[in-house]
């Protein structure tokens, strides 16, 4: 079965994952969470999130005469969880990235 499941991902097409098994390895969750990153409107929600940390988050404050800053971390906008989906735009860049976490996903083409 995973042999069909790798020869279904092909490059520049649009298909859809959802997460069918719990995320046993930490791996395994960052990869996926970095595959969700790369849908559309995340990327946009986390350039607006990123703009705004910058303008307005940022605590400055004085230490031994220097300006020291705080920043505040990155926000997850997305979450590796089972029964979550997401579309990606396939390139050949994540073709191997996809493949290495397919056991825990399901396939199909949107």
């Amino acid at each position: 079965m995973a042999k069909e499941t790798v020869t279904k991902i092909v490059p520049n097409t649009e298909m859809t994952f959802t997460i069918v098994k719990d995320l046993s390895r930490p791996a395994a969750r960052k990869t996926i969470e970095r595959l969700m990153w790369m849908q559309p409107q995340v990327k946009k929600d986390h350039s607006m999130l990123q703009r705004r940390r910058r303008q307005k988050d940022i605590k400055y404050t004085i230490r031994a005469g220097r300006v020291w800053f705080d920043r505040p971390r990155a926000t997850r906008t997305v979450r590796a969880e089972r029964g979550a989906s997401f579309t990606l735009n396939i390139t050949p860049q994540i073709i191997n990235d996809l493949k290495s976490v397919l056991k825990y996903l399901d396939v199909t083409t949107a």
